[in-house]
């Protein structure tokens, strides 16, 4: 299921991220990788904040979308 459907709250496990291979660096660069964890701080409009590697991001309704876990 994409990212921005996952409940606030939840701990959840990257499957896979999708898009273009630039879109993959840019995540990657910010802490995404397949198998990691993340976890759902907040969701509003489709958006997202999230908490990866100790870090907190923002991620618009497109980037969630891309994010599978």
């Amino acid at each position: 299921m994409p990212l921005n459907y996952a409940d606030v709250d939840s701990l959840q496990i990257i499957k896979k991220i999708g898009g273009t291979s630039e879109v993959k660096k840019h995540l990657e660069n910010l802490g995404f990788s397949v198998g990691g964890e993340i976890k759902v701080v907040s969701a509003l409009g489709g958006n997202v904040i999230v908490k990866v590697k100790e870090s907190r991001v923002a991620l618009s309704d497109e980037l969630a979308r891309k994010i599978m876990v």
